[in-house]
């Protein structure tokens, strides 16, 4: 499921949302790491507070494939693994890198 917040600007001034992927309900239980921190609603969806910010799964600068793909979806599932239930990212990631790496992963 992607969703996009309302209101929840990319921080870089160009009017343009965040987007967010999240897992599916298999995520860790409620005493792993990320649920110790509660919950929050972003739109219509309750997430856990703590999420996973995608920008740096990409190459360098921001840029193409990471150097290793096998190693970014190992931490994207570790992190599922400890609760993380979303992941946030940006079409400029790659561009479309971070997305994919996600779906792979996920």
């Amino acid at each position: 499921m992607t969703a996009t917040a309302p209101g929840d600007r990319d921080g870089t001034g160009n009017g343009r949302y965040r987007s967010a992927v999240m897992t599916s309900e298999k995520a860790a239980g409620e005493n792993s790491s990320a649920a110790m921190g509660g919950t929050v609603r972003v739109g219509d969806i309750t997430v856990r507070r703590l999420g996973y910010g995608a920008m740096r799964l990409t190459g360098p600068g921001i840029w193409g494939d990471p150097p290793d793909r096998a190693e970014a979806k190992r931490v994207l599932r570790r992190a599922a693994g400890l609760g993380v239930d979303f992941f946030d990212t940006a079409d400029s990631y790659g561009p479309y890198v971070a997305e994919e790496l996600i779906r792979e992963a996920l």
